[in-house]
C-alpha cells in the first residue's frame, strides 16, 4: 500500500538500523577497552562472578605479600640467632680451654675478659634486633625475652583472602627458654659491665651450661625455620590459585578480539546497507505524487 502517512518500509529499516548501530557501538567499546563486559548490561551474572573472582585474586595477592614479609621477619630473627650460635660456640671454646691444667690464672683472666664481651653482645642482639622498626625478641631494654614481636604466645599470619585463612605460630615458648639459658651462660648478658667469674671460678660447669644454651638456641632456630618453610609453601599455593582464578576471570571479562572484530565488520556492513535502504524507502513516498499527476 502506498501511503504518505505511514511508510512501513522506512520504519522497519530504521529499527534495524538502530539495532545495528547499537551492536556496532558495543563491539567498538569492547575492542577499545579490551573487556567483553564493560557494564552490568553486558553480562549481569558474569559481572557478579568476575567481581567475586577479582576480590579473591586481590586478597591472595596481599596474602602472598604477607607470606613474604613473614619469611623476611623469620629470616631476620634466624640470622640473629645464627650469630648467637657462633658466639656461644666461641664462649664454649674459651670455657673448654680455661679449665685445663696448662692454662694459668692469667690466661683465665684474659679469657674471661673476652667471655664477658661476648656475653654483652648476646644481650645486645636480643635487645636490639628489629624488623620494620619493631624489636623481635624484647622491648629494647630487657633481655628476658618479653615485649618483642616474637615474644607473643601466638603469631597470626593472614595467608588467604578469607577470614578463616590464617596461620598461627608459637615462638614465645622457645624464645623464653633461650633467654633463660643465655642469662645462665653469662653474667654480662643481662647486666653489661659485670665482673664475670665463669672462667675463673674453679668449676667447669659452665661448659654444660653453654651446651644447654646451644640446644635452646637450636630449638628456637628450628621453630623459625619450620614456620618459614610453611610460609614458603603457602606462597607457592597462593601463586597457583591466583593464576587459575585470574584465568577464570579473564574468560568472563576479556574480549575475544578475533570474534569481536568479525562482529564489528558484520555490523558495519549492516549499518551501511540499512542506511542505503532507508534512503530507498523514503523515495517510495514520491510514487504517490506520480499517481496524482
Amino acid at each position: 500500500m502506498l501511503s504518505l502517512n505511514t511508510n512501513l518500509a522506512a520504519l522497519s529499516t530504521q529499527n534495524s538500523l538502530s539495532a545495528s548501530q547499537k551492536a556496532l557501538s558495543t563491539s567498538m567499546a569492547r575492542l577499545g577497552t579490551g573487556y567483553r563486559v564493560n557494564s552490568a548490561m553486558d553480562d549481569a551474572a558474569g559481572l557478579q562472578i568476575a567481581t567475586r573472582l577479582n576480590a579473591q585474586t586481590r586478597g591472595m595477592a596481599v596474602a602472598q605479600k604477607n607470606t613474604q614479609n613473614g619469611i623476611s621477619m623469620m629470616q631476620t630473627a634466624e640470622g640473629a640467632f645464627s650469630e648467637v650460635t657462633d658466639i656461644l660456640q666461641r664462649m664454649k671454646d674459651l670455657a673448654t680451654e680455661a679449665y685445663t691444667a696448662s692454662t694459668t690464672s692469667t690466661d683465665q683472666t684474659a679469657m674471661q675478659s673476652e667471655f664477658d664481651a661476648l656475653g654483652t653482645e648476646l644481650g645486645n642482639i636480643v635487645k636490639n634486633t628489629s624488623f620494620g622498626g619493631k624489636q623481635l625478641f624484647s622491648n629494647g631494654t630487657t633481655t628476658d625475652g618479653s615485649g618483642g614481636l616474637l615474644s607473643t604466645a601466638t603469631l597470626t599470619f593472614q595467608i588467604g583472602a578469607s577470614a578463616g585463612e590464617t596461620m598461627k605460630v608459637d615462638t614465645q615458648t622457645s624464645l623464653t627458654a633461650v633467654a633463660t639459658a643465655l642469662d645462665s651462660a653469662s653474667s654480662n648478658y643481662a647486666t653489661p659491665g659485670t665482673a664475670g667469674t665463669e672462667l675463673t671460678g674453679g668449676s667447669n660447669a659452665i661448659i654444660t651450661t653453654l651446651s644447654t644454651a646451644l640446644d635452646a638456641v637450636g630449638s628456637f632456630r628450628s621453630t623459625l625455620g619450620a614456620a618459614s618453610n610453611r610460609l614458603d609453601h603457602v606462597y607457592n599455593n597462593l601463586a597457583n590459585m591466583s593464576t587459575n582464578t585470574s584465568a577464570a576471570k579473564g574468560r568472563i571479562m576479556d574480549v575475544d578480539y578475533a570474534t569481536e572484530t568479525s562482529n564489528m565488520t558484520s555490523k558495519q556492513m549492516l549499518l551501511q546497507a540499512g542506511t542505503s535502504m532507508l534512503k530507498q524507502s523514503n523515495s517510495m513516498s514520491q510514487m504517490v505524487l506520480s499517481l496524482m499527476q
